[in-house]
């Protein structure tokens, strides 16, 4: 990692550190909630860093095709920032401390936030080529509203359930860049996946609606 990858990385680890001071994370509401989208971002944190090396070498390429005087302090090492929510980051967290070899070799490089928390540091400290951070995200919209179900005909609802959107991606690695979306339901007891790889009309960079 270089000096000003690192310099980055750690500015965001004290920002958000101080920020969570002032305005700690909230704690779930619902534990039986809380513990389905864990389950859900778990496995796709898992995968993503089981499969680690070929992203890397995705990046390696895409900083190797590019004119030299148009990324010139690329990094090849770069920071990994995870989008996510409190959940999400908890996740991260506990996947570095579980003696997961791919995590643990990234666990310098690697930092779990919110979405809020990132665009707040990179407004002030932008990396918009992407030149020294991958950005991961991974979350579960619990709350799709009514007017979107349309969307989901072919996959209706029983009484009492609601849709889950798990919007997953990966931006800062050219070729080996994705975005996925996949409709889950929940009924207040149990998350069941009802299609994978779905494609939504109007999401912003981030996953989010725009």
């Amino acid at each position: 990692m270089r000096p000003h990858t690192r310099t980055w990385i750690d500015g965001l680890r004290d920002s958000v550190t101080a920020r969570r001071l002032q305005k700690p994370l909230a704690p779930p509401n619902d534990p039986g909630l809380a513990a389905a989208e864990r389950m859900i971002l778990a496995t796709q944190l898992a995968t993503w860093i089981t499969g680690w090396e070929a992203v890397e070498e995705g990046r390696r390429a895409w900083i190797g095709s590019a004119p030299t005087d148009s990324a010139p302090d690329s990094d090849v090492d770069p920071a990994v920032v995870i989008t996510t929510s409190p959940v999400g980051i908890a996740v991260a967290d506990d996947l570095v401390v579980s003696g997961n070899p791919a995590a643990q070799a990234l666990a310098g490089r690697l930092v779990a936030v919110t979405e809020l928390e990132y665009r707040l540091w990179c407004i002030r400290h932008p990396d918009t080529t992407h030149a020294w951070h991958l950005n991961l995200w991974n979350w579960i919209k619990t709350a799709v509203p009514e007017q979107r179900h349309r969307e989901f005909i072919d996959h209706p609802l029983a009484a009492g359930e609601c849709y889950w959107l798990h919007r997953a991606g990966l931006t800062g690695a050219g070729p080996a860049n994705r975005r996925d979306c996949h409709l889950w339901k929940w009924n207040g007891r149990h998350a069941s996946l009802l299609k994978a790889f779905i494609t939504e009309g109007s999401v912003g960079r981030l996953g989010d609606e725009g």
